[in-house]
């Protein structure tokens, strides 16, 4: 009975952990250029001493020397992946919203480290710099970049800044090497724990790039994470109901 207790256990854990998941996303739908995070299964097999033995028999109809092997396998969460795909964009005309079409992040500063994000809503600080909503320098150049006041500002699909024409610096537009490197850090932040090359997408001007999360999709996947949370609970109870009928029965057979 404790295999069937386990192996519940394990798909109820997973299905808790699957309804946060889908939670943080639903909450997360209007956030400008927010990731749905998604999550993966393994089998966890769990062998037999016997499992590893090679059965070499003269012939093909002598009985075998060892029983059959019987592998069982427990489903369990293996990783917990972000969804970096396209979400849709929505043009508000502001010359400091920034879209990005394809991979790639913005690199910004904060507390004296590099971090990255999709969400280019950008504004200036009282010196002009150029700022994220939560008050982070956008990194440009390799450092911060400072607008006139009152200047047009403009910025190509590669990430060159131009006030009234004139040149200020290029936005530190990067993507990951590899997509497992990315992670999240809060705050709509990314960092990248390998290696970095510049971006491979489009920057659009006047342009946010909303959540990708799709609200029908997620709500399925609640209600299918806690119809599954709820059998397990049933088997659980079901397999506690067992044991003590089995104790209970054994124990009156013994008297």
């Amino acid at each position: 009975m404790q295999t069937s207790t386990f192996s519940a256990l394990f798909g109820a854990m997973s299905n808790e952990h699957r309804v946060n998941i889908s939670a943080n996303n639903l909450a997360n739908v209007n956030t400008t250029g927010f990731k749905r995070d998604t999550c993966a299964f393994e089998d966890t097999f769990v062998k037999f001493a016997h499992d590893y033995v090679v059965d070499a028999k003269p012939f093909i109809r002598d009985k075998n020397l060892f029983p059959e092997p019987k592998i069982m396998a427990r489903p369990r969460l293996s990783e917990e992946v972000i969804d970096m795909s396209q979400g849709s964009f929505q043009k508000t005309g502001n010359s400091l919203d920034f879209a990005i079409r394809g991979d790639g992040f913005f690199k910004v500063q904060k507390d004296g480290g590099e971090f990255y994000t999709r969400n280019g809503v950008f504004t200036l600080s009282p010196e002009g710099n150029l700022m994220t909503e939560q008050g982070y320098p956008v990194m440009a150049s390799g450092g911060v970049v400072a607008i006139p006041p009152r200047a047009e500002v403009t910025v190509d699909g590669t990430g060159v800044i131009r006030a009234n024409g004139e040149e200020l610096a290029q936005l530190d537009f990067v993507e990951a090497v590899d997509p497992r490197t990315v992670k999240k850090e809060g705050e709509n932040l990314y960092t990248i724990g390998g290696e970095v090359l510049p971006g491979t997408g489009d920057i659009l001007q006047g342009f946010i790039e909303k959540s990708n999360v799709e609200v029908v999709t997620e709500m399925v996947s609640m209600i299918e994470c806690q119809r599954s949370f709820e059998m397990y609970q049933k088997m659980i109870s079901g397999t506690d109901e067992l044991d003590k009928k089995v104790i209970q029965q054994v124990g009156r057979s013994a008297m």
